[in-house]
């Protein structure tokens, strides 16, 4: 199925993608439901039926040449993609992107830039977004944030983000992440990838115009160094998550002036880098 064909029009582009970003999706996108298996509960089998996540290999090619392969969830493939260029530096806004076609069937995008002579990177790669990825950015951007929250703010935002997990309540299998302000999650996104999610979420920021500095990352995914490249790439000085954070995140997250926050379940939070965001440190 051929999502959307956009033409190289600087306002229709932003308008048409947004409108896309926005609508709801149908029933059952994003996930496959009636797998039937075998249950083993209390000493007996039985046969059940259940829903499980949808698993896409897209493959991203740039005025005509294959650039990545991701692993990812067919939901919002649009914020994806421009998400995933965006935090490469392949471009710095939405108006680099000439046209994109996204065709679902063929499990392609394909993307035309407004400058057809922009370089792109030599090696092309497969990621599913969710282990060890390689990006092709290594380089990453100091965080400069005058941001305070408490604790109970962020506890507060990871209770809203456990509820407006849908694809996780449904059938369980993928990652949830938000950006947020003090209050409210502003944007939602969910993969089988947590990396993807984070790209999800720049992507739609940027088809719908709104800035991602001075904001919150939440996540239930660990946090990598990529997760933390890609926060840095947003300008979000305080990153959040349900799970743990790996040894060179909260180097590089000290490097870059980034808050990184780990274990944010029920009544509790642990701090590993800028403390000084956190109320009360």
């Amino acid at each position: 199925m051929e999502r959307e064909i956009l033409l190289p029009s600087k306002h229709s582009l932003t308008a048409g993608m947004a409108k896309l970003t926005n609508e709801s999706a149908p029933e059952g996108v994003g996930g496959a439901q009636n797998i039937t298996y075998n249950r083993f509960f209390n000493g007996e089998w039985s046969k059940a039926s259940t829903w499980v996540p949808d698993e896409l290999s897209l493959t991203i090619t740039v005025n005509g040449e294959e650039l990545v392969t991701i692993l990812c969830t067919p939901l919002k493939l649009n914020c994806l993609v421009i998400g995933f260029l965006y935090s490469e530096g392949i471009i710095t806004s939405i108006s680099d992107v000439a046209s994109m076609r996204l065709c679902e069937d063929e499990s392609l995008a394909d993307v035309r830039l407004s400058k057809t002579e922009h370089p792109l990177p030599v090696r092309r790669i497969v990621t599913s977004g969710c282990g060890g990825a390689i990006g092709f950015q290594t380089q990453g951007q100091k965080v400069d944030s005058e941001l305070v929250v408490a604790p109970a703010e962020v506890l507060s935002l990871m209770k809203q983000l456990r509820q407006q997990a849908q694809l996780f309540q449904t059938c369980g299998g993928v990652h949830t992440s938000a950006l947020a302000d003090t209050r409210h999650l502003l944007v939602v996104a969910e993969d089988i990838g947590r990396h993807n999610t984070l790209d999800k979420i720049q992507g739609e920021c940027l088809l719908r115009g709104l800035s991602t500095r001075d904001r919150l990352l939440l996540t239930t995914g660990r946090l990598s160094s990529e997760m933390v490249l890609k926060a840095a790439r947003m300008q979000t000085p305080i990153v959040v998550s349900r799970s743990s954070p790996m040894e060179r995140a909260i180097s590089l997250a000290s490097d870059l002036g980034i808050t990184l926050v780990g274990y944010a379940r029920s009544h509790r939070l642990s701090v590993y880098s800028g403390e000084k965001r956190l109320l009360g440190r």
